[in-house]
């Protein structure tokens, strides 16, 4: 099967793929194990699925840009990304262009927000009890016993879990662009994990660690109500946020990158809360957001791993209600 983004060996851009098409379904999707599931259960149920893998961040300019394209009565499948309040109008947009739009996500909707959506879709599916992948699979292959091993094995890391085998290699493996399509693919092929994503793993392990220490150097704690850890981000949050618990006996870590995007994980379910006062949001025990830094606080931070943001957020951490 021919990779996202690539034809004859060259990259191409997302338009000409999409104008090009010669299947009906377009997947625009999130970039992590999650989103790699739920596009290799796509493929499985599918002909020539053009798939977008997209960050957080990124997410309404690409909707916008498929909204603009002629749909043609085409799906455009949107999965493991949450609502965001500019794509109300790029959903009006894709209707009017001939798209039919599915979404299914599993981070948490308000009702005003579902209520926003639903008129402008032709699905929505909002459940947060399970990994986006599981949704996929109980609406597209709902009997198909390789679709329920992909989904019980991404879940597993997705949410947290830890008790099935090589899901922490395929999340970890999965922290990469470049290592989207290889997983996807070996999926997609009837397999779970096999020897090139071992080998991409092993190859990971020493920068992570390394990553890891690095953060622990320059993490500061603040506390209060919960014990906050801020650490600077050398690359696998998640990682980094557990090594921090354990050694440290944290409620809440917060890792942060140089352009002010942060991630958020905690004991307390708050992390979707605290994010969505930064522009962002999540699940309860992990979710992202951003720090508005000035050229200042960018150089402030590269310098001194540290920026008044700290403050902003231990305030708001102090003021949050648990749901």
């Amino acid at each position: 099967m021919q990779a996202d983004g690539v034809k004859k060996g060259k990259k191409i851009k997302l338009s000409q793929e999409i104008n090009e098409r010669k299947g009906h379904i377009v997947h625009l999707t999130h970039n992590d194990l999650d989103a790699v599931g739920c596009d290799a259960l796509h493929r499985l149920r599918y002909e020539d699925v053009v798939t977008k893998f997209s960050s957080v961040s990124k997410f309404a300019k690409n909707l916008d840009d498929i909204a603009r394209m002629a749909g043609k009565g085409d799906t455009l499948s949107i999965s493991d990304i949450g609502y965001n309040s500019a794509c109300a109008r790029s959903l009006e947009i894709a209707k009017e262009n001939g798209w039919v739009v599915e979404w299914r996500d599993h981070h948490r909707w308000t009702d005003d927000e579902i209520n926003e959506i639903t008129p402008l879709v032709k699905y929505l599916r909002v459940d947060t009890s399970v990994c986006a992948t599981c949704i996929v699979r109980s609406d597209l292959l709902p009997e198909d016993a390789h679709s329920g091993a992909i989904a019980k094995i991404v879940c597993d890391y997705d949410l947290w879990k830890h008790e099935v085998p090589d899901s922490k290699v395929l999340g970890e493996v999965c922290t990469k662009r470049e290592n989207l399509e290889c997983v996807r693919d070996c999926f997609v092929a009837g397999g779970l994990i096999n020897d090139e994503i071992r080998e991409i793993y092993r190859g990971i392990e020493e920068e992570k660690n390394a990553a890891i220490k690095k953060s622990l150097k320059h993490t500061r704690i603040m506390e209060g109500r919960y014990k906050i850890a801020f650490a600077p981000l050398y690359g696998y949050p998640s990682e980094t946020a557990h090594a921090i618990r354990d050694r440290m006996g944290t409620d809440i870590e917060v890792i942060v990158a140089e352009n002010g995007k942060f991630s958020v994980r905690s004991v307390p379910p708050v992390s979707h809360l605290i994010a969505k006062k930064f522009n962002g949001g999540g699940h309860p025990p992990a979710a992202g957001g951003t720090f508005k830094f000035s050229l200042g606080d960018k150089l402030s931070f590269m310098i001194l791993k540290k920026t008044k943001h700290y403050d902003k957020f231990f305030e708001a951490a102090e003021k949050v209600k648990e749901e």
